[in-house]
Protein backbone atom coordinates (compact mmCIF):
# COMPACT_ATOMS: atom_id res chain seq x y z
CA UNK A 1 0.00 0.00 0.00
CA UNK A 2 1.29 3.59 -0.73
CA UNK A 3 2.78 5.45 2.53
CA UNK A 4 1.20 8.66 4.07
CA UNK A 5 2.63 11.51 1.97
CA UNK A 6 4.86 13.97 4.77
CA UNK A 7 3.61 17.14 5.13
CA UNK A 8 6.18 19.82 4.93
CA UNK A 9 4.35 22.66 4.74
CA UNK A 10 3.04 22.73 8.04
CA UNK A 11 1.95 26.58 8.41
CA UNK A 12 -0.18 26.02 5.34
CA UNK A 13 -1.54 22.91 6.39
CA UNK A 14 -2.99 24.71 9.32
CA UNK A 15 -4.47 27.34 7.83
CA UNK A 16 -5.74 24.91 4.75
CA UNK A 17 -8.06 23.11 7.91
CA UNK A 18 -8.92 26.30 9.55
CA UNK A 19 -9.86 27.65 5.61
CA UNK A 20 -7.90 30.75 5.81
CA UNK A 21 -5.09 32.00 3.40
CA UNK A 22 -1.68 30.52 4.54
CA UNK A 23 1.39 33.11 5.28
CA UNK A 24 3.61 34.55 2.64
CA UNK A 25 6.74 31.88 4.07
CA UNK A 26 10.15 32.11 2.76
CA UNK A 27 10.37 27.96 1.96
CA UNK A 28 14.53 28.31 1.47
CA UNK A 29 16.86 31.16 0.70
CA UNK A 30 16.02 33.14 -1.76
CA UNK A 31 12.25 31.10 -2.48
CA UNK A 32 8.81 32.41 -1.61
CA UNK A 33 5.37 30.94 -1.42
CA UNK A 34 3.04 33.62 -1.96
CA UNK A 35 -0.89 32.65 -1.80
CA UNK A 36 -3.21 34.27 -4.19
CA UNK A 37 -6.83 33.58 -3.49
CA UNK A 38 -8.80 32.27 -6.43
CA UNK A 39 -12.73 33.86 -5.98
CA UNK A 40 -15.71 31.22 -5.17
CA UNK A 41 -13.53 27.98 -5.47
CA UNK A 42 -13.00 25.00 -3.10
CA UNK A 43 -9.23 25.31 -4.14
CA UNK A 44 -9.54 29.10 -2.66
CA UNK A 45 -5.78 30.03 -3.59
CA UNK A 46 -2.37 29.47 -5.63
CA UNK A 47 0.75 29.04 -4.26
CA UNK A 48 2.71 31.41 -6.80
CA UNK A 49 6.48 31.10 -5.88
CA UNK A 50 8.98 33.88 -6.51
CA UNK A 51 12.73 33.29 -7.18
CA UNK A 52 15.19 35.50 -5.87
CA UNK A 53 17.63 35.98 -8.63
CA UNK A 54 21.41 36.91 -8.76
CA UNK A 55 21.79 40.45 -10.09
CA UNK A 56 18.55 41.42 -8.51
CA UNK A 57 14.58 41.10 -9.43
CA UNK A 58 12.30 37.98 -9.08
CA UNK A 59 11.15 35.45 -11.56
CA UNK A 60 7.36 34.02 -10.49
CA UNK A 61 6.34 30.43 -11.11
CA UNK A 62 2.33 31.08 -12.12
CA UNK A 63 0.68 34.36 -11.14
CA UNK A 64 -3.07 33.92 -9.80
CA UNK A 65 -6.35 34.83 -11.33
CA UNK A 66 -7.01 38.47 -13.15
CA UNK A 67 -9.13 39.95 -10.32
CA UNK A 68 -8.12 43.03 -8.04
CA UNK A 69 -7.96 40.78 -4.93
CA UNK A 70 -5.55 38.69 -6.40
CA UNK A 71 -3.47 41.64 -7.98
CA UNK A 72 -3.32 43.03 -4.26
CA UNK A 73 -2.24 39.40 -2.66
CA UNK A 74 0.93 39.22 -5.47
CA UNK A 75 1.82 42.52 -4.65
CA UNK A 76 1.64 42.16 -0.99
CA UNK A 77 3.20 38.94 -1.10
CA UNK A 78 6.43 40.54 -2.72
CA UNK A 79 6.68 43.25 -0.71
CA UNK A 80 6.85 41.12 2.42
CA UNK A 81 9.61 39.17 0.52
CA UNK A 82 11.32 42.46 0.02
CA UNK A 83 9.96 43.11 -3.85
CA UNK A 84 7.45 44.36 -5.65
CA UNK A 85 5.87 43.59 -8.89
CA UNK A 86 8.04 46.02 -10.91
CA UNK A 87 10.98 43.59 -9.72
CA UNK A 88 9.58 40.65 -11.66
CA UNK A 89 11.45 39.49 -14.77
CA UNK A 90 9.74 36.34 -15.66
CA UNK A 91 6.54 34.51 -15.49
CA UNK A 92 6.74 30.65 -15.79
CA UNK A 93 3.43 29.57 -16.15
CA UNK A 94 2.44 25.79 -15.56
CA UNK A 95 -0.38 25.72 -17.34
CA UNK A 96 -3.08 27.78 -18.95
CA UNK A 97 -5.90 27.64 -16.79
CA UNK A 98 -6.80 30.75 -15.58
CA UNK A 99 -5.40 31.04 -11.65
CA UNK A 100 -1.88 30.00 -12.72
CA UNK A 101 -2.29 32.25 -16.29
CA UNK A 102 -4.81 34.78 -15.72
CA UNK A 103 -2.31 38.14 -13.91
CA UNK A 104 0.74 36.87 -16.36
CA UNK A 105 -0.25 39.61 -18.91
CA UNK A 106 -0.95 42.04 -16.37
CA UNK A 107 1.90 41.19 -14.74
CA UNK A 108 4.43 41.79 -17.77
CA UNK A 109 2.60 45.03 -18.76
CA UNK A 110 3.72 46.13 -15.21
CA UNK A 111 6.87 45.26 -15.21
CA UNK A 112 8.32 44.39 -18.26
CA UNK A 113 8.47 40.54 -17.34
CA UNK A 114 8.74 38.20 -20.07
CA UNK A 115 6.12 35.25 -20.15
CA UNK A 116 7.03 31.36 -20.55
CA UNK A 117 4.48 28.60 -21.54
CA UNK A 118 4.75 25.19 -23.05
CA UNK A 119 3.64 25.74 -26.87
CA UNK A 120 0.88 22.77 -26.80
CA UNK A 121 -0.91 25.50 -24.28
CA UNK A 122 0.27 28.63 -26.26
CA UNK A 123 -1.50 27.46 -29.08
CA UNK A 124 -4.91 27.31 -27.39
CA UNK A 125 -4.55 30.73 -26.05
CA UNK A 126 -6.95 32.50 -28.85
CA UNK A 127 -9.41 30.04 -28.98
CA UNK A 128 -10.06 29.52 -25.53
CA UNK A 129 -9.64 33.56 -24.24
CA UNK A 130 -9.93 35.33 -27.71
CA UNK A 131 -13.00 34.25 -29.96
CA UNK A 132 -14.28 31.52 -28.40
CA UNK A 133 -17.02 31.25 -30.78
CA UNK A 134 -16.11 28.12 -32.40
CA UNK A 135 -14.43 26.00 -28.81
CA UNK A 136 -18.29 26.87 -27.54
CA UNK A 137 -19.94 25.19 -30.41
CA UNK A 138 -17.86 22.17 -30.43
CA UNK A 139 -18.73 22.01 -26.52
CA UNK A 140 -22.20 21.55 -26.97
CA UNK A 141 -21.73 18.73 -29.72
CA UNK A 142 -18.92 16.83 -27.47
CA UNK A 143 -21.49 17.37 -24.14
CA UNK A 144 -24.29 16.39 -26.32
CA UNK A 145 -22.21 12.80 -27.80
CA UNK A 146 -21.53 12.35 -23.97
CA UNK A 147 -25.58 12.17 -23.49
CA UNK A 148 -26.02 15.26 -21.13
CA UNK A 149 -29.42 16.18 -20.90
CA UNK A 150 -30.78 19.00 -23.76
CA UNK A 151 -31.88 20.93 -21.06
CA UNK A 152 -28.53 20.97 -19.48
CA UNK A 153 -26.52 21.54 -22.25
CA UNK A 154 -26.30 25.76 -21.90
CA UNK A 155 -25.48 25.68 -18.34
CA UNK A 156 -22.67 23.19 -18.73
CA UNK A 157 -21.50 24.63 -22.10
CA UNK A 158 -21.27 28.35 -20.92
CA UNK A 159 -19.99 27.37 -17.42
CA UNK A 160 -16.28 28.75 -18.48
CA UNK A 161 -17.20 32.16 -19.97
CA UNK A 162 -16.95 33.68 -17.27
CA UNK A 163 -13.45 32.51 -16.77
CA UNK A 164 -12.47 34.83 -20.01
CA UNK A 165 -12.82 38.27 -17.47
CA UNK A 166 -10.30 36.82 -15.35
CA UNK A 167 -7.45 36.55 -17.58
CA UNK A 168 -5.14 38.98 -19.10
CA UNK A 169 -4.82 37.76 -23.01
CA UNK A 170 -0.88 37.29 -23.34
CA UNK A 171 1.55 35.78 -25.77
CA UNK A 172 4.23 33.96 -24.55
CA UNK A 173 7.61 35.45 -24.77
CA UNK A 174 9.59 32.24 -24.24
CA UNK A 175 8.14 28.57 -25.24
CA UNK A 176 9.50 26.15 -22.57
CA UNK A 177 11.05 22.85 -24.05
CA UNK A 178 11.05 19.40 -22.45
CA UNK A 179 14.00 18.75 -20.60
CA UNK A 180 16.08 22.35 -21.09
CA UNK A 181 17.10 24.36 -18.82
CA UNK A 182 15.52 27.70 -18.07
CA UNK A 183 18.04 30.57 -18.16
CA UNK A 184 17.51 32.31 -14.85
CA UNK A 185 20.29 34.07 -13.29
CA UNK A 186 21.36 32.40 -9.85
CA UNK A 187 19.57 29.30 -10.34
CA UNK A 188 19.09 26.17 -12.73
CA UNK A 189 15.67 24.61 -13.26
CA UNK A 190 14.86 22.22 -16.01
CA UNK A 191 11.29 21.78 -17.81
CA UNK A 192 9.63 18.66 -17.88
CA UNK A 193 6.68 18.36 -20.01
CA UNK A 194 3.99 16.85 -17.95
CA UNK A 195 0.75 16.82 -20.51
CA UNK A 196 -2.37 14.97 -18.57
CA UNK A 197 -4.13 17.79 -16.52
CA UNK A 198 -3.17 20.17 -19.22
CA UNK A 199 -1.61 19.41 -22.93
CA UNK A 200 1.27 22.13 -22.14
CA UNK A 201 1.41 21.45 -18.27
CA UNK A 202 5.02 21.74 -17.15
CA UNK A 203 7.03 21.02 -13.81
CA UNK A 204 10.17 23.13 -12.94
CA UNK A 205 13.06 20.34 -11.09
CA UNK A 206 16.04 22.18 -9.38
CA UNK A 207 18.24 19.76 -9.17
CA UNK A 208 20.84 21.28 -6.79
CA UNK A 209 18.20 22.33 -4.23
CA UNK A 210 15.93 18.61 -4.90
CA UNK A 211 13.08 20.61 -5.53
CA UNK A 212 10.21 19.83 -7.57
CA UNK A 213 7.91 23.00 -8.76
CA UNK A 214 5.09 20.72 -9.33
CA UNK A 215 2.03 23.22 -10.46
CA UNK A 216 -1.09 21.21 -10.61
CA UNK A 217 0.10 17.79 -11.56
CA UNK A 218 1.24 16.26 -8.20
CA UNK A 219 -1.30 17.73 -5.04
CA UNK A 220 -0.52 16.26 -1.65
CA UNK A 221 -4.75 15.72 -1.32
CA UNK A 222 -6.53 15.74 -4.06
CA UNK A 223 -6.00 14.55 -7.79
CA UNK A 224 -5.67 17.31 -11.15
CA UNK A 225 -8.74 16.73 -13.50
CA UNK A 226 -7.89 14.37 -16.19
CA UNK A 227 -10.60 15.45 -18.76
CA UNK A 228 -10.86 14.71 -22.23
CA UNK A 229 -12.43 17.58 -23.88
CA UNK A 230 -12.46 19.48 -27.16
CA UNK A 231 -8.72 21.04 -26.63
CA UNK A 232 -7.68 18.10 -25.13
CA UNK A 233 -4.90 15.44 -26.44
CA UNK A 234 -6.86 12.12 -27.51
CA UNK A 235 -5.87 10.53 -24.34
CA UNK A 236 -5.08 12.74 -21.79
CA UNK A 237 -5.26 9.96 -18.62
CA UNK A 238 -2.81 7.80 -20.06
CA UNK A 239 -0.32 11.09 -21.00
CA UNK A 240 -1.09 11.61 -16.92
CA UNK A 241 -0.13 8.51 -16.13
CA UNK A 242 3.25 8.53 -18.16
CA UNK A 243 3.89 12.03 -16.79
CA UNK A 244 3.75 10.61 -13.36
CA UNK A 245 6.56 8.28 -14.22
CA UNK A 246 8.55 11.11 -15.68
CA UNK A 247 9.05 12.88 -11.74
CA UNK A 248 8.97 9.64 -9.73
CA UNK A 249 13.44 9.22 -10.11
CA UNK A 250 13.93 12.95 -10.13
CA UNK A 251 15.93 12.52 -6.35
CA UNK A 252 13.12 14.89 -5.67
CA UNK A 253 13.17 16.02 -1.32
CA UNK A 254 10.36 18.18 -1.20
CA UNK A 255 7.06 18.93 -3.30
CA UNK A 256 5.94 22.54 -3.89
CA UNK A 257 2.88 22.19 -5.60
CA UNK A 258 0.37 24.99 -6.78
CA UNK A 259 -2.32 23.96 -4.04
CA UNK A 260 -2.76 23.23 -0.60
CA UNK A 261 0.74 22.64 1.25
CA UNK A 262 4.38 22.31 0.63
CA UNK A 263 5.07 18.15 0.98
CA UNK A 264 8.03 15.48 0.68
CA UNK A 265 8.20 11.74 -0.03
CA UNK A 266 7.19 12.35 -3.83
CA UNK A 267 7.00 8.54 -4.43
CA UNK A 268 4.39 7.33 -1.81
CA UNK A 269 1.89 10.31 -3.70
CA UNK A 270 2.89 9.15 -7.21
CA UNK A 271 1.42 5.50 -5.83
CA UNK A 272 -1.54 7.03 -4.20
CA UNK A 273 -2.90 9.07 -7.24
CA UNK A 274 -1.96 5.96 -9.61
CA UNK A 275 -3.88 3.49 -7.17
CA UNK A 276 -7.04 6.04 -7.35
CA UNK A 277 -6.84 5.74 -10.78
CA UNK A 278 -6.86 2.26 -10.96
CA UNK A 279 -10.06 2.26 -8.57
CA UNK A 280 -11.74 4.30 -10.69
CA UNK A 281 -10.85 2.24 -13.74
CA UNK A 282 -12.28 -0.43 -12.03
CA UNK A 283 -15.53 1.57 -11.01
CA UNK A 284 -16.67 2.35 -14.49
CA UNK A 285 -15.96 -0.99 -15.02
CA UNK A 286 -18.41 -2.00 -12.54
CA UNK A 287 -21.33 0.24 -13.67
CA UNK A 288 -21.06 -0.76 -17.07
CA UNK A 289 -21.33 -4.29 -16.59
CA UNK A 290 -24.23 -3.72 -14.45
CA UNK A 291 -25.75 -1.07 -17.06
CA UNK A 292 -24.42 -1.82 -20.61
CA UNK A 293 -25.26 1.25 -23.18
CA UNK A 294 -24.33 3.67 -20.85
CA UNK A 295 -23.35 7.30 -21.67
CA UNK A 296 -20.62 9.15 -19.95
CA UNK A 297 -22.96 11.28 -18.50
CA UNK A 298 -24.86 7.84 -16.72
CA UNK A 299 -22.11 6.88 -15.64
CA UNK A 300 -20.99 9.76 -14.06
CA UNK A 301 -24.05 9.90 -12.23
CA UNK A 302 -23.35 7.18 -10.88
CA UNK A 303 -19.45 7.49 -9.68
CA UNK A 304 -18.87 8.35 -6.44
CA UNK A 305 -17.42 11.89 -6.10
CA UNK A 306 -15.86 13.61 -2.79
CA UNK A 307 -19.51 15.65 -2.97
CA UNK A 308 -23.23 15.03 -3.22
CA UNK A 309 -24.08 15.68 -7.30
CA UNK A 310 -26.62 18.48 -6.53
CA UNK A 311 -24.01 20.30 -4.84
CA UNK A 312 -21.52 20.45 -7.55
CA UNK A 313 -21.91 23.78 -9.97
CA UNK A 314 -22.18 22.91 -13.92
CA UNK A 315 -18.82 23.48 -14.55
CA UNK A 316 -17.52 21.07 -11.98
CA UNK A 317 -19.99 18.48 -13.44
CA UNK A 318 -18.43 19.17 -16.84
CA UNK A 319 -15.08 18.31 -15.19
CA UNK A 320 -16.17 15.39 -13.76
CA UNK A 321 -17.84 14.09 -17.61
CA UNK A 322 -14.56 15.09 -19.02
CA UNK A 323 -12.65 12.84 -16.11
CA UNK A 324 -15.02 9.68 -16.60
CA UNK A 325 -14.28 10.22 -20.29
CA UNK A 326 -10.80 10.07 -19.89
CA UNK A 327 -11.09 6.69 -18.37
CA UNK A 328 -13.55 5.41 -20.89
CA UNK A 329 -10.57 6.38 -23.50
CA UNK A 330 -8.18 4.09 -21.52
CA UNK A 331 -10.23 1.38 -21.36
CA UNK A 332 -11.12 1.50 -24.63
CA UNK A 333 -7.32 1.48 -25.66
CA UNK A 334 -6.93 -1.84 -23.42
CA UNK A 335 -10.17 -3.19 -25.31
CA UNK A 336 -12.31 -3.65 -21.99
CA UNK A 337 -14.69 -1.91 -22.98
CA UNK A 338 -16.26 -0.55 -26.33
CA UNK A 339 -18.56 2.39 -27.33
CA UNK A 340 -21.29 2.31 -30.37
CA UNK A 341 -22.96 5.21 -32.19
CA UNK A 342 -22.55 9.35 -31.14
CA UNK A 343 -24.68 11.78 -29.90
CA UNK A 344 -24.81 10.15 -27.74
CA UNK A 345 -21.92 7.57 -27.68
CA UNK A 346 -23.18 4.14 -25.53
CA UNK A 347 -20.52 2.33 -23.63
CA UNK A 348 -20.38 -1.39 -23.17
CA UNK A 349 -18.02 -4.07 -21.55
CA UNK A 350 -16.02 -5.24 -24.53
CA UNK A 351 -17.84 -8.99 -24.57
CA UNK A 352 -21.02 -7.65 -24.12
Amino acid sequence: MPGVVVITGTAQKDAWDRKVLPPVEQVRPGLWSIPVPIPDNPLRYVLVYALELSGGGVALVDAGWDTDEAWTALSDGLSAAGGSISDVRAVMVTHIHPDHYGLAGRVREASGAWIGLHPADAVMLESRYGNSDELLANMFHFLADSGVPEDKLPDLAFASMVMKSMVTMAEPDILFEDGKEIELPGWSLRTIWTPGHSPGHVCFYSEDRKLLLSGDHVLPRITPNISVHTQQFPNPLGDFLESLLKVQNLGTEEVLPAHEYRFSDLQSRLEEIITHHADRLEEIEQVLDEHPGSTAWDITLRLHWSRPWDEIEPFMQRQANGETLAHCVLLELHDRIRREGNEPARFFMAGQ
